[in-house]
């Protein structure tokens, strides 16, 4: 078997630029002369710019990325040919970008979600001859089709991330606290390549696993047979994010029971995913097998959402969503029933929207025989 280094490969740079027309097409098309991006997913998927503090301004004529002197030499190796602009001592992301949106004084577009109003007001006072238009969602449009370089880090990601759980469940002790498997989990995922864990891991015990979003304690797996781990790992800036419950102890009929409920609905959902179904019809598919075993309002959440580059992004699998989706979109699909002071399962896996149907890219075994570890 190949090393795990040498089947994955590293992001092609030549696919930025590529990405930069297609967003400055889009600009066009909208009127605007141009465009400041200020969220750092966005700049980093536009750029390849892994660092922080920096804004990529985008006119019809030129593609500039704002920043300081901390990250020159790292602009230089991970963005080749692009134009960067270093602001000097006492200078400001805010005064670079506005005389640039005064010097073409029009309308220039920025990201609504991720400019503050003091910001906005800062722009506009220090450009008056420059209109500047709220957006939203421009970029995200462009990043919500994965390429095949996107796909190769989020397998890469995904890889990690099962390996992790796989040492996890072999070192389990019925001592371990929630906070010590939390941390070994983080700790083995960087071991393993990866940057670092996607979101902080969620391992809860028991009741508490009823909490979707549990903090990690000092409560201990023997406290109850059930264990729930919800973790991801980051590669290449892309995130993998997967939910799986293990019984540590002898299982009872409602445990059995309820995640049989969970499982029957995620498999469902998933097996209905292809190009053309609205997102809000997957999540209608799994919620109505939970109403129908009348855990209907236990399952709170959505259920599911987009993953890339942030680990929560479009589409979202909601109720109402009628965005239909596209070969090259990941999706999570992550059914859940929680029952304050018992416990909470859900079921958590990665899916790519093929051209004619999809591929589960997680493999992490989720039969109930398969998750009981006694």
């Amino acid at each position: 078997m190949r090393p795990i280094e040498a089947r994955f490969s590293r992001a092609n740079p030549d696919r930025f630029p590529e990405r930069r027309d297609r967003l400055t097409r889009m600009i066009v098309r909208k009127s605007l002369a141009g465009f400041l991006v200020t969220d750092s997913a966005n700049v980093h998927y536009l750029t390849g710019f892994r660092g922080e503090d920096s804004w990529l301004f985008l006119s019809k004529n030129e593609a500039v990325i704002l920043s300081d002197s901390r990250f020159t030499d790292q602009i230089a190796e991970e963005c080749p040919g692009l134009e960067a602009q270093i602001r000097k001592a006492g200078q400001s992301l805010i005064s670079m970008a506005a005389d640039r949106a005064e010097s073409i004084g029009s309308q220039i577009g920025f990201e609504s979600r991720a400019v503050n109003v003091a910001d906005w007001s800062d722009l506009k006072e220090r450009s008056p001859a420059a209109e500047w238009i709220p957006t939203n969602g421009l970029v995200e449009e462009l990043r919500v089709i994965k390429d095949k370089d996107e796909l190769d880090s989020l397998r890469h990601a995904v890889s990690i991330a099962e390996r992790a759980f796989t040492v996890l469940r072999a070192s389990l002790r019925p001592s371990d606290t929630e906070k010590d498997l939390a941390n070994r989990l983080d700790a083995t995922i960087r071991s393993l390549g990866g940057e670092c864990s996607a979101f902080p891991p969620i391992c809860a015990v028991g009741g508490r696993a009823a909490l979707p979003h549990a903090i990690p304690t000092d409560h201990r797996c023997e406290e109850s047979p059930l264990l729930l781990v919800d973790w991801g790992a980051r590669r290449d800036m892309y995130n993998s994010d997967m939910t799986r419950v293990l019984v540590t102890g002898k299982p009872n009929a409602k445990l059995s029971k309820v995640y049989g409920v969970v499982l029957e609905a995620q498999l469902a959902a998933i097996d209905a995913i292809r190009p053309g179904v609205n997102a809000g019809e997957i999540d209608k598919i799994a919620r109505q097998k939970i109403d129908q075993a009348g855990y209907g309002r236990y399952f709170g959440h959505s259920l599911g959402h987009g993953l890339g580059l942030r680990v929560h992004e479009a589409p979202g699998l909601r109720a109402g969503n009628d965005t239909p989706l596209r070969p090259g979109m990941v999706i999570t699909v992550e059914p859940g029933i929680y029952l304050k002071d018992w416990g909470g399962i859900r079921i958590e896996d990665d899916v790519l929207v093929t051209k004619h149907g999809h591929e589960v890219i997680t493999s992490v075994p989720k039969q109930f025989e398969e998750i009981c570890l006694v």
